[in-house]
């Protein structure tokens, strides 16, 4: 079996998207307290260097991902395409919200590796923008057929990961939101 551009663009895209969600799984550990000494697995792990470098892969892979598309015939996409996909000779919508996610991750990652020099507050808004980024991502997972051509199929292997994906996303924002509204709540009046 021939490995098309198309093919490996998809697969890419499909580490993204894993990555992705392996490192909001962790960010959201973090942001909950979680300490592998006093919990599972009992060891000294540092897990903010696993989040560092999971962000790393789902960046690359972000950038891997269509810059796969310029070995591609038909359609021909141009760097401009996939720059500002608005125009692209395929699926310009979904191929937009791509975008959006890739731009949104960028800042997320630029903002991170300035963190010190910005301040835990300004930093932390910023860092918020992953949320926007995993939405835009997954959307463009969902709604972009794999051939670029034919109507998404909902089972596909790719899909059901993706569509997996969005659940475990869907379920640590809440867990995040709950977080953040509990420490934000005034403490009771004894």
């Amino acid at each position: 079996m021939k490995v098309t551009a198309l093919d490996l663009s998809a697969y890419i895209g499909l580490t993204a998207i894993g990555a992705a969600t392996a490192n909001m799984f962790l960010g959201v550990l973090m942001a909950c307290r979680y300490s592998p000494v006093r919990q599972w697995p009992h060891r000294q792990f540092n897990y903010f260097r696993l989040h560092t470098w999971s962000g790393y892969v789902t960046l690359s892979a972000a950038i891997i991902h269509p810059a796969i598309l310029l070995f591609n015939r038909k359609p021909a996409f141009t760097l401009g395409n996939i720059a500002y996909p608005v125009h692209s000779p395929s699926q310009p919508l979904e191929n937009t919200l791509g975008a959006v996610a890739f731009y949104a991750l960028a800042v997320v990652m630029l903002t991170s590796y300035f963190r010190l020099q910005l301040g835990r507050r300004l930093w932390k808004s910023f860092h918020f923008v992953v949320y926007l980024a995993a939405a835009a991502g997954l959307l463009h997972s969902l709604l972009t057929a794999p051939d670029l051509t034919n109507p998404v199929d909902w089972f596909d292997g790719g899909k059901i990961l993706v569509e997996a994906c969005l659940v475990v996303i869907a379920a640590l924002g809440f867990v995040r939101w709950r977080r953040l509204r509990s420490s934000q709540s005034p403490a009771p009046h004894a």
